[in-house]
């Protein structure tokens, strides 16, 4: 992707509540075979719950009231977890298992869900395009299903606030050693505040020696109903996919997009060590869990 510049532009807030939430789902995930062979990724555990009941969790506790997952075939689990099932409901309250129902109760009644599949996986960039029936002429939220984010307030909410504030777009920013940059779009431009950038520059994993800076988009991004526009005018790039991060280039050139500094810890799941770590932080954090976890690490600690 190649450098943009930004121009002044007027504050304006935004006049419209962030209500929807997109989230693309329709990756075969592959670093997981043979186990996502017949389980979406989606749906791996992370202790008791899977991934994506703790991305869901941030949109509904950041106000988000209905989530769209863009599918594809096989992914019908996803949509069941957050669906009622009676039978299960049933046999729980028979048998007085009140605290386990109320923790199936909970996955189904946060937010509205709704599955559109995408026929064709060309690109993320078209994943959200898909939604737009849906989203209609409102902001709206990208959650990415692998990033799972852990702080004090939601990461999505942050971004939606700041989002009201000026109507811009908001891309969620980590600051990656300088030898990564390669694996993320990085971005520069001075910062606003202690959290917030002006985006001036976007390069799409720049070798190490080439990037502008060293802050990378991870998965959460609050943007405007005008990026489907863009999202239509933009030719596919590598692969044949059509890229987001080519239509909020776009957006950037305007001076209309903010990067957001993430605070609290990041967690990719989309693969086996990023799930694993990811794992035993909720197990340290977990006050029914934290004693024997460490047990069990002290009882492996010197295997080679």
């Amino acid at each position: 992707m190649s450098k943009t510049t930004t121009k002044n532009k007027p504050v304006q807030k935004s006049t419209k509540r962030v209500r929807t939430a997109v989230i693309p789902v329709a990756g075969l995930g592959t670093r997981f075979l043979p186990a996502t062979k017949t389980v979406p990724k989606e749906m791996l555990p992370l202790l008791d719950r899977p991934c994506i009941d703790y991305i869901v969790a941030e949109a509904a506790n950041a106000g988000i009231e209905k989530i769209v997952f863009i599918t594809a075939r096989g992914k019908d689990a996803m949509v069941d977890y957050f669906d009622r099932s009676p039978a299960l409901e049933a046999h729980l309250q028979k048998h007085k298992k009140f605290e386990l129902l109320e923790k199936v109760l909970e996955c189904g009644k946060r937010v509205d869900v709704i599955a559109i599949r995408q026929r064709q996986t060309l690109g993320l960039g078209h994943a959200v395009l898909c939604a737009k029936s849906i989203v209609g002429d409102e902001p709206f939220a990208v959650l990415l299903g692998d990033d799972i984010l852990d702080s004090e307030t939601p990461t999505i909410g942050d971004m939606i606030n700041i989002h009201q504030e000026n109507g811009d777009a908001v891309v969620a920013l980590l600051e990656v050693p300088k030898k990564d940059t390669q694996s993320y779009g990085i971005c520069a431009g001075p910062f606003e505040n202690d959290r917030c950038m002006r985006i001036e520059q976007m390069v799409e994993k720049p070798h190490p020696n080439l990037a502008p800076s060293n802050f990378g988009i991870v998965g959460r991004y609050v943007l405007p109903s005008e990026i489907f526009t863009l999202i239509e005018q933009t030719p596919p790039g590598k692969g044949g996919e059509i890229q987001l991060t080519d239509a909020i280039h776009m957006l950037a050139r305007q001076g209309k997009v903010v990067g957001y500094k993430i605070k609290g810890q990041r967690f990719d799941t989309g693969n086996a060590l990023g799930l694993l770590r990811a794992s035993m932080y909720q197990a340290l954090k977990r006050p029914d869990l934290r004693e024997g976890f460490r047990k069990i690490l002290n009882e492996f600690k010197d295997t080679k």
